[in-house]
């Protein structure tokens, strides 16, 4: 029990969760030499590999996980989502989340929570303890509340990000170097506050996990030059989970996850220049960069990653496509999808999923009417511009997100992981912290 607690004469359970974005579970089980700490969870707690969301994307995935609801709950389907009855997009922020986060439920239990760099957190809410928002916040003056905590994170010069436009170089020293820098700065800021021991739930999320990913996967899988400092940063990150695992106390459960695996990259693929030139989609002029752009002909486009939809009357603005084609419409392109190849006969899409079958809640009409998964080695991209080809392999990323092997860690044991998908996360914690919920108010089960 901390000071504060012994203090105020209280004894409520407590849990530390720390999200490590985009690290697959076989990462960490194969590399134990490298991961000793969490390999010390896994051994003494309980661990595995679990499955994500569709679509597996770090802007959908957070949501979800601090909500326990699926993106029809929360709202939130990707990086770029579609303003209602209109071709006009938008990025999702804080207060576009739907559902209350696991904060949320803590603060009203009269209890504290501390938050750190969790993305799609911006604005950061100012009624829990303190906050600072992660991925899609502005610069750290305007993200961080209260006073106190924006005061210390301009100090040591915090980092919400890493730059990833230093991945794009051939010589990866200087993105390394910088990865390492702010995920040191985030270390500071998280043992800073984890060992103020004054909260009953912190989630502090490293994103620099997921950017290291995407630009040197490639490297780790094959050998290559730079996996040896891929490692060194992993083994960096697993001493900061070790040092705030030695600062907890005994009424404190750690929880580790991420919220999507990663798979090395081969080929991005133009989801809406392959649906141009298959006759599903076409545009007002030849100067086109956006959904906007789309002209009255077009029967389907794409949101990345991989998210399609029909141009659906009384849906879209201009929408070709008659509510009572829509079945056989979707059909077509699923089928379309299905059988996309690479111009050497490599098939590329692995699963395509209805909507109805993933989604559930109260944001149909901004879901998408399909969401293809890809095989390994393919990341469909849904920008539109105009592509030269369907498939690009040489864009500067080298890793991609996966829908399987996200990793889940608890250092307590006999828990079951067999099963399991992030939107278990949010009530294992509410279960943790002994915080009553009804079954119907998640779309997860508790692991606990």
């Amino acid at each position: 029990m901390g000071l504060i607690d012994r203090l105020r004469g209280r004894d409520d359970p407590r849990v530390a969760f720390l999200g490590i974005d985009g690290v697959p579970y076989r990462l960490i089980a194969e590399n134990p030499d490298v991961f000793e700490n969490l390999t010390a969870v896994m051994n003494e707690g309980s661990a595995g590999s679990i499955e994500s969301i569709y679509p597996p994307e770090t802007t959908a995935c957070w949501p979800a996980i601090t909500t326990g609801t699926n993106p029809g709950e929360t709202g939130v389907y990707g990086y770029q989502d579609r303003e209602v009855g209109s071709y006009d997009t938008y990025v999702p922020m804080g207060r576009d989340v739907q559902r209350e986060r696991v904060w949320d439920r803590v603060t009203a239990e009269g209890r504290n929570a501390s938050v750190f760099n969790v993305p799609v957190t911006f604005p950061p809410q100012r009624n829990v303890q303190r906050m600072v928002s992660g991925f899609l916040s502005p610069e750290i003056d305007s993200a961080a509340a209260p006073e106190e905590l924006r005061a210390f994170l301009q100090e040591i010069d915090y980092r919400i990000d890493v730059n990833a436009k230093l991945g794009h170089r051939s010589d990866k020293s200087d993105f390394l170097e910088h990865a390492h820098e702010t995920l040191d700065r985030r270390q500071r800021a998280f043992r800073r506050y984890v060992e103020g021991d004054d909260w009953d739930l912190f989630f502090g999320v490293y994103l620099a996990p997921d950017r290291v990913n995407h630009f040197l996967f490639d490297q780790y899988v094959s050998g290559g030059a730079d996996r040896e400092g891929f490692l060194a940063f992993y083994e960096r990150l697993d001493e900061c989970i070790g040092e705030i695992r030695s600062a907890l106390g005994r009424d404190t459960t750690l929880v580790v996850a991420s919220d999507h695996g990663f798979r090395p990259l081969e080929s991005s693929v133009h989801c809406n220049e392959w649906l141009e030139r298959e006759g599903w989609l076409s545009f007002e002029t030849d100067d086109h960069a956006a959904l906007s752009d789309v002209d009255d002909d077009t029967r389907a486009y794409s949101l990345g990653p991989g998210r399609f939809y029909l141009n659906l009357e009384g849906r879209e603005p201009r929408g070709s496509v008659p509510e009572s084609e829509y079945a056989a419409t979707r059909e077509e392109l699923r089928r379309e999808l299905e059988a996309l190849e690479t111009p050497d006969g490599r098939p590329v899409i692995r699963r395509v999923v209805e909507k109805e079958d993933v989604f559930r809640g109260d944001h149909d009409e901004i879901a998408p009417d399909l969401v293809a998964l890809p095989r390994d080695g393919f990341d469909l991209k849904a920008d539109f511009s105009g592509h030269e080809t369907v498939f690009d392999e040489t864009g500067p990323r080298t890793g991609m997100h996966s829908f399987d092997d996200a990793a889940v860690l608890i250092d307590e044991p006999g828990i079951a992981v067999d099963d399991a998908d992030i939107l278990d996360i949010a009530p294992t914690i509410m279960q943790l912290l002994d915080i009553k919920f009804e079954r119907t108010d998640f779309d997860g089960a508790s692991l606990v």
